[in-house]
């Protein structure tokens, strides 16, 4: 199969995300990595970008420079990875669908929901795949669990616990430190820190195992932080269109935890639990019979688990694996759309532009609800009410 041509905007030298996007694009020979503008600053980017062996005239200043120039070229890229400071992403996802590419953004996809909904009718008018990066989601141990309870193992579904807690802001004398005090700043990071940074995969998460949607939620959120304006935890209380009932803690300030992303989902039937620290196993205890274990790389998994495996079972399974199923659910998308065939069904799991509005209005809800002491309020964007 052609390789496909891959670019990225962001994720530069010293960036937390950009070499676990690029493992992931690089892992399976599917993307051949062609473009970038890497940094802010545009000769490190195009340095950087030359390094990492990209063609001179392709390891470009800034995004709008690599724009116009990709989207002449007869070799153009197929998909562009947007892994910029959050207040940027919407200009720039917009942009590269307008121009015809292909789109995979970073969380959250933009700072508001109008922003976000229309990231969703462009990417419809246009034809193109704008994909979020939730990338915990690819995961094979999460995709089995979300098989299970779509072929009814659990029953119906009633109560889903999901966290996203960690310790790593926790000291009061990092207030002044840029790379964390940004993330507590309205000004930059918008009308929420901790449940826009951390508790919107856990969220995600929890509608993309159980395949049901939150329509309204109630948020206790705090500055444990005196000095800090935005929350750095929050417990939030859900349900779900599809009757469950849902419970999210994340936080920031949680001391011995370090990343701390764990799903449980209870059905009629039995339980499931999984835990991103511990992704080789997934914890099941079927109604009145004995709690089980289920490895990644056993037989007899799901078709969505068995191609999300790469590493034999008994290895450790990390990050950049599951961000590598994102990007090969991607490649065969756009394989799929050139040749005008059905996707493959257990590829066809990458979260949608629809995900990160959803996540979006999620935030404001929360931050809402936050500030009303509790009041439950609608969590669904206007344009699904």
């Amino acid at each position: 199969m052609t390789k496909l041509k891959w670019g990225m905007v962001g994720g530069g030298e010293g960036s937390q995300i950009g070499p676990a996007h690029r493992l992931g694009a690089g892992l399976d020979g599917a993307f051949e990595f062609a473009a970038g503008a890497l940094d802010h600053r545009a000769e490190a980017g195009r340095a950087y970008g030359q390094r990492l062996g990209l063609a001179p005239d392709r390891a470009y200043g800034d995004w709008r420079e690599m724009l116009d120039a990709e989207k002449t070229r007869d070799d153009r890229i197929d998909l562009v990875t947007v892994a910029t400071p959050n207040a940027t992403h919407y200009e720039i996802t917009r942009a590269f669908l307008e121009a015809g590419f292909h789109v995979l953004c970073e969380k959250p996809m933009t700072m508001t929901t109008e922003e976000g909904e229309e990231i969703v009718k462009i990417a419809q008018s246009a034809g193109r795949i704008c994909a979020v990066n939730y990338g915990y989601t690819g995961y094979a141990l999460v995709r089995h669990m979300r098989a299970m309870v779509a072929r009814g193992d659990l029953g119906a579904i009633r109560l889903v616990k999901a966290e996203f807690a960690h310790g790593h802001h926790a000291d009061a004398a990092d207030a002044d430190n840029p790379r964390v005090r940004w993330r507590y700043d309205p000004a930059q990071a918008g009308v929420s820190a901790q449940f826009a940074d951390c508790g919107i995969h856990a969220l995600h998460m929890a509608s993309f195992v159980t395949g049901q949607e939150v329509t309204r939620l109630s948020a206790d959120t705090v500055s444990c932080i005196p000095s800090r304006t935005l929350e750095d935890d929050a417990m939030v209380n859900f349900r779900m269109d599809g009757g469950a009932v849902g419970r999210l803690w994340t936080s920031s300030v949680a001391i011995g935890r370090q990343h701390g992303l764990t799903l449980q989902v209870f059905g009629e039937k039995g339980g499931l639990r999984w835990a991103q620290e511990h992704p080789n196993q997934l914890y099941w205890m079927p109604l009145g019979e004995r709690l089980q274990v289920i490895e990644r790389g056993e037989a007899d998994l799901s078709p969505a688990a068995d191609r999300a495996s790469r590493v034999t079972i008994g290895h450790a399974e990390g990050m950049p694996l599951a961000f590598a199923n994102i990007y090969s659910d991607l490649a065969e998308a756009i394989h799929a759309a050139k040749a005008g065939r059905a996707i493959d069904p257990a590829a066809d799991l990458y979260p949608r532009a629809e995900d990160g509005l959803r996540s979006m209005a999620a935030v404001f809800a929360v931050a809402e609800s936050g500030k009303a002491d509790g009041k439950w309020v609608d969590a669904r964007p206007q344009m699904f009410r």
